[in-house]
């Protein structure tokens, strides 16, 4: 049995589009909409950074944070209508809680956010102990969260699955084999991140954690 954590957003999820809606939503009416390559970018290290590098963005008064950060809050519980599930995600969870492989999930997204998403999509079942961006003081990249999940999980062999350099920098912290999702929010070129393999398709995933094994 393997301990198996997973990000979320852009690891088993696509939820640039409801974040999107989110963040035009809670901007002026007479600034530029924030595009999806710009959502992209600005997600992976939690919502109050996302709301700092959207207020950088379209050049707005730091001291809006508090109203933007509220006004973001308040609707995205409800954000889960144009998330989709990256193809095969499901089939996959299911095959590696099939295998006898336990479950977590690590995200910088809030919590309650993130239970949503995963209760909307079908996926909420798979996991075992789930953590977001405000279940602990530290978030990602800070260790503690990843590290908080395994010791829930038991102490056996340990995996983390994320598509970021956040999370790769997350793995390291705390001593764990990290797989890259290819496919999803990474700042720059995947080939850059470091990892003890990578993967573009969920198909491949049981395969890896075999292999690891």
């Amino acid at each position: 049995m393997t301990r198996i954590v997973f990000d979320l957003d852009g690891t088993l999820i696509d939820s640039a589009e409801d974040v999107q809606g989110i963040a035009n939503a809670i901007l002026p009416p007479d600034l530029p909409p924030v595009t999806l390559p710009e959502v992209r970018a600005f997600m992976g290290e939690g919502t109050p950074t996302f709301i700092r590098r959207l207020i950088d963005a379209r050049d707005l008064p730091t001291d809006s944070f508090d109203t933007l950060h509220k006004g973001f809050m308040a609707r995205y519980k409800t954000a889960v209508t144009r998330t989709t599930v990256y193809p095969g995600v499901a089939e996959t969870l299911s095959d590696l809680r099939a295998a006898g492989h336990r479950l977590g999930l690590c995200t910088n997204k809030p919590a309650a956010p993130a239970r949503a998403v995963l209760a909307h999509l079908g996926l909420a079942e798979y996991f075992d102990v789930l953590l977001g961006g405000d279940s602990l003081p530290q978030r990602k990249p800070d260790p503690a969260p990843l590290l908080a999940i395994l010791a829930n999980l038991g102490d056996t062999r340990a995996l983390y699955v994320g598509d970021s350099e956040t999370d790769a920098e997350t793995a390291h912290a705390a001593a764990v084999p990290f797989l890259l999702f290819t496919e999803g929010y990474p700042k720059g070129p995947t080939d850059k991140i470091a990892c003890t393999a990578r993967f573009s398709s969920f198909s491949a995933l049981p395969g890896l954690v075999a292999q690891l094994g």
